[in-house]
């Protein structure tokens, strides 16, 4: 089930509000649960019982890690719990990408290849494995206080609203909220104006830059005006779909009374790469830094091991993402280059670029970067790589130009400007009065719902991480 739909927006979500509100109190958990697994299960409904069964051996290894006495047996049990999320991950997200690079030597060498399968990956595995792994370092650490009811977990392990796509949650941040939050109509309120800007951002922005960025990716031989236009549509097709994602699980969350971090700060506005991990995918930033680049030693080990933990969490956290090269070689740009602003003095300074160079710089240095984020393989994006400096030409192909629409030339401006500029005062000002807020949203949730009727089926970016 996705949530720019009419199935989800007109029928799900009402009917589990519905249900949550007439519910008790100490009961809510339930409902939150049995929501999420109907969610999950409504993709395959065979891969609720892998999400309970993960939820299930985490939380004893939790209980396990507070119940022994000594430190070997404590750390023993967390050793089981996080080798154990990991393994349910690198099965079913990496043994093919394993596997076939296995194979590809073999071949090259000589030899048979291998006879393997391939594996389906569960939607959502990437965010909840991640999800476990940090509660259960959290109780280790002492860091959060244990779940009183194992419905609390479960229902927080599963939570639909974020479960496919972020914000990555921690249930330290969480715990307080199960025992006690606060519903109002006010918090509702705000929660459906998440939701509704949310959905426009992913619907009427990221869904009409789609078809623009995969025409260009496909094209065989992109001149440099195409091989830019389809890197920026992708740029900022990326941003709408995931930040709408994120902003739509917020707006669900405050809806049941829970408050979930926000996940981006205006990203492309950042006047250095290290800026940009501060402002995009905040969750995941703060994920890596907290268990991964802190513990491999942060910068307490002196200049070229902080610049390796750098390079290194970047690398891990691009392998993250998905079981292909390319990711990893996304992953090692983004930490070479914030290894190479750390060196010029980056964590004294707000940026190490020029101060005009600054903004126009990062911005080219990531747009770069998702271009081999977005390829299939490496070398499609060479192919890329090669128009956008020119090798395959400037003139535009009629093959590509009668295709590009107005439309979204149009939306690829929006989008622009709604990136990079800031509101006008008088806009401000005349937005904080409720009325109005209240009908651009009305006349904005009209237009997505016209748009989702005229649409196909276009699932979130990141569903596939």
């Amino acid at each position: 089930m996705v949530f720019s739909t009419h199935l989800f927006v007109f029928l799900f979500v009402p009917a589990f509000l519905a249900l949550y509100y007439l519910t008790p109190n100490r009961h809510k958990s339930y409902v939150i649960c049995a929501a999420s697994y109907a969610f999950y299960g409504w993709w395959r409904v065979e891969y609720v019982a892998l999400i309970f069964g993960v939820s299930l051996l985490t939380y004893v290894a939790s209980q396990l890690t507070l119940s022994l006495r000594t430190e070997r047996g404590r750390r023993l049990a967390l050793i089981f719990g996080v080798v154990f999320d990991l393994l349910v991950l690198a099965y079913f997200k990496y043994a093919v990408f394993i596997a076939s690079n296995v194979d590809a030597f073999l071949i090259l060498a000589g030899q048979d290849g291998l006879d393997f399968f391939d594996v389906l990956l569960p939607i959502g595995i990437s965010f909840h494995t991640f999800q476990s792994i940090s509660f259960l370092i959290d109780i280790y650490r002492k860091d959060a206080q244990p779940p009183k009811r194992f419905i609390d977990f479960l229902a927080f392990s599963a939570m639909f609203p974020q479960l496919i796509a972020g914000p990555v949650l921690r249930y330290k941040d969480l715990a307080h909220q199960f025992q006690n939050r606060v519903h109002s109509l006010d918090r509702f309120g705000k929660g459906m104006f998440r939701f509704v800007q949310g959905l426009a951002m992913k619907v009427l922005i990221a869904d009409t830059l789609a078809p623009l960025a995969d025409l260009i990716f496909s094209a065989s031989t992109p001149g440099f005006w195409e091989a830019w236009l389809g890197a920026l549509a992708y740029t900022f097709q990326l941003f709408f779909d995931f930040a709408g994602y994120s902003a739509m699980a917020i707006g669900l969350g405050l809806m049941i009374g829970f408050d979930f971090p926000e996940n981006f700060n205006r990203p492309y506005i950042s006047r250095s790469i290290t800026e940009f991990w501060k402002r995009w995918h905040i969750t995941l930033s703060s994920w890596l830094r907290d268990y991964l680049y802190i513990p491999l030693g942060g910068n307490r080990a002196g200049r070229w091991k902080t610049y390796r933990n750098i390079v290194l969490t970047m690398v891990l956290g691009g392998f993250w993402h998905g079981a292909n090269w390319t990711f990893i070689v996304w992953g090692f740009w983004h930490g070479g280059l914030m290894a190479l602003e750390r060196a010029l003095g980056a964590k004294n300074k707000s940026t190490v670029w020029p101060p005009y160079l600054a903004l126009p710089l990062t911005f080219f240095l990531v747009v770069i970067g998702w271009v081999v984020f977005r390829s299939p393989s490496l070398s499609d994006s060479f192919v890329v790589y090669a128009g956008m400096f020119g090798l395959n030409g400037f003139a535009i192909s009629p093959e590509l130009s009668w295709q590009i629409r107005s439309s979204e030339i149009t939306m690829l401006l929006l989008a622009a400007t709604i990136c990079f500029l800031p509101i006008p005062s008088p806009i401000s000002t005349i937005w904080r009065a409720p009325f109005f807020r209240a009908a651009t949203y009305l006349a904005l949730f009209t237009i997505v719902t016209i748009k989702m009727s005229a649409q196909t089926y276009s699932p979130f970016l990141y569903f596939q991480f």
